[in-house]
């Protein structure tokens, strides 16, 4: 592997499924970066990720826990080392100033995430501050001295150009002046490394891998998908989006042709994981995890999605699933995109979640619905989804048939609760029982409605 940390040239052969937390700690005795959860939870790790993102070189947090070495191929690595100058840059003192530090374990996190926020041309705003931080857990100081601190450096970027942001965070002092001759150095680094590819470990973004099979990734030759151009496209042909197996959720949620679809996109996704790991995860990830509660699983059921295998096979989402971690794929096939149809300009969409805590939680139970009701109130295309409530992310068939050319109506509702708590078998577990879970998800089911202006006060 050929990548910059910080401000030195590294080139090495060390095993590429290892993480570049133990990379920098270790091998780097870059000491700043901390061990906290090793599950991408806590936010201890936070690096920035500098990479080429449509020619343009852009920089993200990561957890680095999770980040396996293949993946900083050609990038551009930052430490709270890389960032550290003569005297405290602007975040680090407002993080003092404001004693936003306690027992200090979790203080470096915040940094990296705050100087990602500065270093971000569009995010100036408190609640964009805020959201750079949803990945970062504090035991100590109740977070208000953290926002203060925040709020600071928001005041601060008021000032922040909309041209040559780099170039003006480094007059401020916000990063050291080697950052402005990266761009040049990185496109002298070949950016994809050649691998044998003979049993080699499929990766991606890494987030459930490196915490389900931590070891088995360390120990194995991995190939890289996570960087392949073919795998990172967004397109639209005729009414159909194209999304690249490789795109991670952040750029999803942050495509402007994802955006002129789904005008409530940036609240559907608030909901899923937080900033570092949205920053890492895959869409094609997410679908062969097939996590039962998997988010953006849920999201693609409900737009009655299809994948495209490197088989050529095309497969429909709904299908994809025969049991508990079961998929209908061969070990040599892997998903190259995901397809699905635009909805019409009355379709509704609505993705709903409820967890134990809004940022960074794994989902009791989650659902999405898609639906398109005519002049009459009658139901003429309904696409239904949910998960926390099966062995696998459940596509409720029944329900949309039983809704299909109805009239919405008090008693259609009521009914319709009871066809889908018949088709789910929701279990006790450590995210609540099973009735409470059947209980979440006839809530969720009315709240689409809700959201559609549809007045549910008579069966909430």
């Amino acid at each position: 592997m050929e990548f910059i940390l910080n401000n030195q040239l590294i080139k090495t052969d060390k095993a590429a499924g290892s993480t570049i937390l133990d990379f920098v700690r270790y091998h780097k005795r870059l000491t700043g970066t901390k061990i906290g959860c090793r599950e991408g939870d806590c936010g201890a790790c936070t690096v920035l990720v500098g990479a080429f993102e449509n020619d343009k070189l852009v920089y993200r947090t990561k957890t680095s826990c999770l980040m396996p070495l293949t993946n900083a191929q050609g990038k551009h690595i930052v430490t709270v080392e890389g960032i550290n100058q003569n005297e405290l840059t602007p975040v680090q003192q407002a993080m003092i100033d404001c004693n936003g530090s306690q027992c200090g374990f979790c203080t470096i996190g915040f940094v990296m995430s705050l100087t990602g926020f500065t270093m971000n041309q569009q995010c100036n705003t408190y609640k964009d501050a805020i959201k750079s931080i949803d990945g970062n857990i504090c035991r100590c100081t109740g977070y208000k001295s953290i926002e203060k601190a925040a709020t600071i450096l928001v005041e601060n970027m008021q000032s922040k150009p909309n041209e040559n942001v780099l170039e003006w965070l480094v007059e401020q002092q916000y990063l050291p002046n080697y950052f402005i001759g990266i761009e040049q150095r990185l496109k002298e680094i070949q950016s994809h490394q050649k691998i044998d590819k003979t049993n080699a470990l499929l990766i991606g973004g890494a987030t459930d891998l490196n915490v389900q099979k931590h070891h088995t990734v360390k120990k194995a030759t991995v190939q890289n998908l996570y960087d392949d151009p073919s795998l990172k496209k967004i397109h639209r042909v005729g009414n159909e989006i194209y999304l690249g197996a490789s795109v991670t959720v952040t750029q999803f949620e942050e495509s402007n042709i994802i955006q002129s679809i789904f005008p409530n996109i940036k609240e559907h996704i608030k909901l899923v994981s937080s900033t570092p790991i949205r920053n890492m995860a895959t869409i094609a990830g997410n679908l062969v995890n097939a996590s039962p509660i998997g988010d953006m699983t849920v999201f693609f059921l409900a737009l009655d999605a299809s994948i495209i295998l490197n088989s050529q096979r095309i497969i429909k989402l709904n299908n994809f699933y025969k049991g508990y971690k079961q998929l209908d794929k061969s070990s040599d096939e892997i998903i190259e995109q995901i397809v699905f149809s635009i909805p019409t300009s009355t379709s509704f969409f609505n993705f709903e979640k409820v967890c134990k805590r809004t940022h960074l939680d794994i989902a009791s139970v989650n659902a999405a619905c898609l639906i398109d009701v005519d002049e009459n109130n009658s139901i003429k295309k309904i696409h239904l989804s949910a998960g926390g409530v099966f062995a696998y992310p459940k596509y409720l068939s029944n329900s949309c048939n039983f809704l299909l050319n109805k009239k919405l109506s008090e008693n259609v509702l009521q009914e319709a609760v009871e066809v889908m708590l018949l088709e789910v078998a929701p279990i006790s577990d450590a995210r609540g029982t099973a009735a409470y879970k059947s209980l979440l998800l006839r809530q969720l089911f009315l709240a689409h409605f809700e959201k559609m202006g549809v007045s549910v006060d008579f069966i909430l």
